[in-house]
């Protein structure tokens, strides 16, 4: 009897505190831990569009200060970063080319603030048939507004 209390306190403790598997956002593709759930605690980089954590984002950048690099590199695909607006426009379209649902996701966000929510809709829709959560959140209160859907 007093083993079944004492596996039971230690089932209940390993509930409560273990690690979870993952979040919604996935893990990063460099380490494989969970990506936080703050977003202050990754970031997404433009050339191909992954959520890396701010771990592998120090450990790169402590790299190329080691390697005395005067270009900075995405973490994942060393790529280097933009340097201004109308390159970091050119890899945001490649990337909707490929049907990146993040990329979509932002070219909806951008629709959607120019007050067009029938380009805003299509491109949610796209990017939620993708996988991506935010766009189906973004979807429900399209359809929620009645903004770019048919109101019944």
């Amino acid at each position: 009897k007093r083993a079944c209390k004492k596996r039971a306190a230690e089932l209940r403790d390993e509930l409560l505190f273990k690690q979870p598997e993952g979040t919604y956002l996935g893990d990063c593709p460099i380490c494989f831990i969970p990506i936080p759930l703050d977003p202050e605690k990754s970031s997404r980089r433009p050339c191909c569009c992954k959520v890396i954590c701010d771990g592998c984002i120090y450990a790169n950048h402590k790299r190329e200060l080691e390697e005395l690099q005067v270009k900075k590199e995405c973490p994942f695909c060393r790529t280097p970063l933009p340097k201004d607006n109308a390159e970091l426009d050119r890899m945001v379209k490649r990337r909707i080319k490929a049907n990146d649902p993040f990329a979509l996701r932002k070219l909806a966000s951008d629709y959607y603030e120019e007050g067009n929510y029938g380009s805003a809709f299509e491109y949610f829709t796209k990017a939620a048939e993708l996988g991506d959560v935010d766009a189906h959140f973004s979807l429900s209160f399209l359809y929620h507004e009645g903004q770019g859907v048919e109101k019944d």
